[in-house]
């Protein structure tokens, strides 16, 4: 029994170190692709002797730089959201994507772009905080209604239901006030309107949800192997869950409020982790915010080589990585991730 322990710890060291450094490289390389072609040199320069008198120094400072870091908070935070959710609800087909609370908060900007035609970032983070808890209570609400409760499989479809009511919703209101254009960049889910203004917003939300993700792992440990255990362990089921559903909508609103509809992250991830570093939440939620993260940058970079110089919407790109995942899962797991 040590000895897969040991290993797993050795793995969990692995993915936190290479992972990071492979992060850090593929940021590097979202600098340097783009519609203007830029040498490592001239980052290197633009960090460390700014000359705002050089196009590609603006570039890179106030364009490239902040869309990279970025995508990697937000592709950590839906990773992080969706393993948070599978360990509390034992439910491998979990993820905000799936489950409506990304949904939710979709709806709620497109409320808030239907009255008030200039929003503030911190007015749509905090209506999108709003959405998503009530794509999440909907979603928990429509899967009880049945007598024999809660299962994941139920779970799955009361958020693909909820989603197609939010969805079908929010297309109808921005139809109906003509800001159709002005909410079109979230439906598709981009970083190409990127500032640091988006950053400087997401950084503290993101450190807090990572700290208190990682106190909440053992207790999330518990939870995946089933309420009954997890009370005989002495954990507060219920102040975990409360906790942990807070956390989820604090990190997908705010990942929504920034860009928009970006699938399958959260339900991708956290069952790669899982099968690299096994259950253990304290090692799953920093490794799955690393591999988010890793993602999310890539799928960005390659959102911006399908068709130079125009971009593909990169929820686009992580669509076609996570809905064969999301058949696979259906097909031959479907149920909880213990």
């Amino acid at each position: 029994m040590k000895q897969p322990m040991r290993y797993q710890n050795v793995t969990a060291s692995l993915i936190l170190t290479l992972g990071f450094v492979l992060l850090i490289g593929s940021m590097i390389l979202s600098i340097l692709y783009g519609a203007a072609d830029i040498k490592l040199a001239t980052i290197w320069r633009s960090i460390m002797d700014f000359n705002g008198s050089e196009s590609s120094h603006q570039i890179i400072r106030n364009l490239r730089i902040p869309r990279a870091l970025a995508a990697a908070l937000i592709g950590a935070a839906l990773a992080m959201s969706g393993a948070i959710m599978q360990g509390m609800t034992r439910n491998a087909l979990a993820s905000p994507s799936i489950m409506g609370v990304t949904a939710g908060a979709m709806f709620s900007i497109a409320i808030l772009f239907a009255i008030t035609s200039s929003p503030s970032q911190w007015m749509m983070m905090i209506w999108g905080f709003a959405g998503a808890g009530l794509g999440t209570a909907m979603v928990f609400l429509v899967g009880s209604i049945s007598k024999s409760g809660l299962t994941p499989v139920k779970l799955a479809l009361a958020g693909t239901a909820v989603t197609a009511v939010f969805q079908s919703i929010s297309t109808a209101l921005t139809i109906h006030f003509n800001v159709a254009k002005d909410i079109s960049f979230w439906y598709a889910g981009g970083l190409s309107s990127i500032q640091w203004i988006h950053v400087q917003l997401l950084a503290p939300v993101f450190v807090i949800g990572l700290i208190i993700a990682v106190i909440l792992g053992k207790s999330i440990s518990a939870l995946n192997l089933g309420e009954d255990v997890a009370r005989g362990l002495g954990q507060q089921t219920r102040l975990t869950k409360f906790i942990g559903t807070l956390v989820v909508l604090m990190l997908t609103g705010a990942a929504v409020s920034v860009s928009g509809t970006i699938g399958f992250i959260g339900l991708v991830i956290p069952h790669i982790t899982r099968f690299l570093v096994g259950a253990d939440y304290r090692t799953i939620i920093p490794c799955a915010a690393i591999l988010g993260g890793l993602l999310l940058v890539i799928a960005d970079t390659v959102s911006r080589m399908i068709n130079p110089p125009f971009e593909t919407p990169v929820g686009t790109v992580t669509a076609l990585i996570g809905v064969p995942f999301f058949l696979y899962l259906a097909r031959n797991d479907g149920g909880s991730t213990s």
